[in-house]
């Protein structure tokens, strides 16, 4: 029975290694990598994709997705949209933000473009940074990060927002300017400008770096 017992832990010990099973559900903003090759190559953690007239999010306790509120207006994401991990908007991603007067202190936002339909949400998408929009809402940097599907038969070979239709992003645009939007009252959000892969990518890397001063 003893030798029965250790043979048994030897064979859970030596496949530890090869298969990483956590005994938990990792945290999607805090246990999950940012991705292979950041700051181009990411993981993006899927909370709403166009096909929801939910407003999802991850609740930052439970990292469970929960309902944020029902969208206002008929407009729905144009595109996929979520976080990427292991980032934060705070003080390095304000300084790249003229006008901004913080961070919104949430994980960087991403939208990522898909050729083939993803209805499904809290999903990991591998994806590639190209470009992304300056949005400044109630005074906080909240930059929404533009990325195409890794190997996506359409849009796989994209590196830049100029390789994407203007109208894809003129739709992104549209829905982030209108989608909190009340009849009457005045628009609290602005886009100042969007930007292409570069600017894209020093971004993400101050969303990292705001990260890891804060989280560690």
């Amino acid at each position: 029975m003893a030798m029965r017992k250790a043979r048994h832990d030897v064979t859970r010990s030596s496949n530890k290694k090869s298969t990483q099973v956590s005994q938990f559900r990792p945290h999607p903003w805090h246990g999950l990598p940012v991705g292979p090759q950041p700051p181009e190559l990411l993981n993006a953690y899927i909370e709403i994709t166009p096909f929801d007239l939910m407003k999802y999010e991850v609740d930052k306790d439970s990292g469970y997705l929960r309902v944020d509120r029902p969208q206002r207006t008929s407009a729905q994401p144009p595109t996929l949209y979520g976080f990427i991990p292991r980032t934060y908007c705070a003080e390095q991603v304000r300084r790249l933000a003229p006008g901004s007067k913080r961070g919104d202190g949430d994980p960087l936002d991403i939208c990522v473009l898909s050729e083939r339909t993803i209805a499904r949400n809290e999903i990991i998408v591998r994806c590639r940074v190209i470009g992304g929009l300056q949005m400044i809402d109630h005074g906080e940097a909240d930059d929404k990060i533009i990325a195409v599907l890794d190997n996506d038969y359409v849009w796989g070979a994209a590196r830049d927002l100029k390789d994407v239709p203007a109208v894809f992003i003129e739709r992104l645009q549209h829905y982030f300017l209108t989608y909190k939007l009340v009849p009457g009252e005045r628009a609290k959000v602005r886009i100042t400008q969007a930007y292409g892969r570069s600017h894209a990518l020093r971004v993400v890397r101050a969303a990292m770096a705001d990260y890891q001063e804060n989280f560690g």
